[in-house]
């Protein structure tokens, strides 16, 4: 198999020639047939993952094939079509997982962080925590795979956000233009904020149902009920609790962000809430994919082969992405 490798922080991935995955109790392993590049390897290239253990294959975004299943494993067999996405595990006793809350869980596991992804030909996943990608609603495994990180937080994080008409996104990236699409089939009016003078960003806001489109220094035309913060910048926290209205909600919806700015009180009284999301779980997947599906999302992508990992993280990272960048390996270009 071929992977796409982190050995040392802030280093280019190095590619290897590995040999196949040997199946463990109670995984399956996938020929892989694309990867989304997700803002959260970047923040792993970087060092700004703490739980992160090297070496490491990145990637969480993963739609694939399963080729081997493990004898204990029943809910799967060879063939069937899978997302692998970022909580790649969790141990089921804590009181987190007890609660229902494995999102929180004390002792995860993530794919593409603490155990390998999907920046390779091939990867082994925890079957109970793969989630079914079926060809008659994802018929392109390329444009499915940024659901499986971009989506799927995002989709916790509206869950967070409330039920409010009038939502704000900041940071119009791959989780907003998924997210965006998904409100606007609820029937939300939806205010998508960018980096200052990113006009292509705001004409794709336009063109997928965002009512306003501007930068992320611009007041909303209305006052917000809810705002989702995914650019990884605090200094956004006090524009978005000064966006929306009295009761209102911002979700910081990444899993980094620089230092949040000091800022008056008056900006949080009232009864606005400051929430942030961490991880997810599978029932936040099996909802998402259904509500994708429902709202016929339509994701924008960047394709590049699998040896061309290192320049799809540098065009994410200087933003000349619009959309989501989605890894193809040999064999499915």
């Amino acid at each position: 198999m071929r992977a796409m490798v982190l050995h040392r922080l802030a280093t280019p991935l190095v590619q290897e020639e590995r040999p196949t995955p040997s199946l463990g109790r109670g995984e399956v392993r996938l020929r892989v047939e694309a990867c989304g590049v997700c803002r959260t390897d970047l923040h792993l290239v970087d060092g700004e993952l703490p739980q992160a253990r090297l070496p490491v294959v990145p990637g969480h975004e993963v739609v694939g094939t399963i080729e081997a299943v493990c004898p204990d494993v029943s809910a799967w067999k060879p063939g069937d079509r899978v997302g692998v996405p970022w909580l790649g595990g969790a141990c089921g006793v804590c009181s987190y997982c007890a609660q229902g809350r494995e999102n929180l869980c004390d002792t995860p596991v993530f794919t593409g962080c603490t155990r390998d992804g999907g920046y390779a030909t091939h990867v082994l996943a925890n079957a109970d925590f793969c989630l079914p990608m079926p060809t008659h609603d994802y018929p392109d495994a390329v444009l499915a795979a940024p659901l499986l990180c971009a989506g799927l937080i995002g989709g916790r994080a509206l869950r967070l956000a409330g039920e409010g008409t009038a939502l704000g996104l900041y940071g119009f990236g791959a989780a907003a233009h998924i997210l965006l699409q998904v409100a606007c089939a609820e029937g939300r009016r939806v205010y998508a904020f960018t980096r200052a003078g990113d006009l292509a960003a705001q004409t794709l806001a336009r063109s997928l149902g965002a009512t306003w489109a501007g930068a992320s220094n611009e007041a909303p035309p209305e006052p917000l009920d809810a705002a989702i913060i995914f650019a990884p910048a605090g200094e956004l926290v006090p524009v978005a609790l000064a966006a929306v209205r009295k009761g209102g909600t911002v979700v910081c919806g990444g899993i980094h962000m620089s230092d949040i700015p000091g800022f008056p009180y008056r900006l949080l009284w009232e009864e606005r809430r400051l929430l942030s999301v961490a991880n997810l779980t599978r029932a936040d997947g099996h909802a998402f994919l259904a509500a994708a599906a429902r709202a016929r999302v339509q994701v924008q992508v960047h394709r590049y082969a699998l040896d061309a990992a290192n320049e799809a993280l540098a065009d994410l990272r200087a933003g000349r992405i619009h959309g989501a960048a989605v890894l193809v390996p040999p064999g499915w270009v």
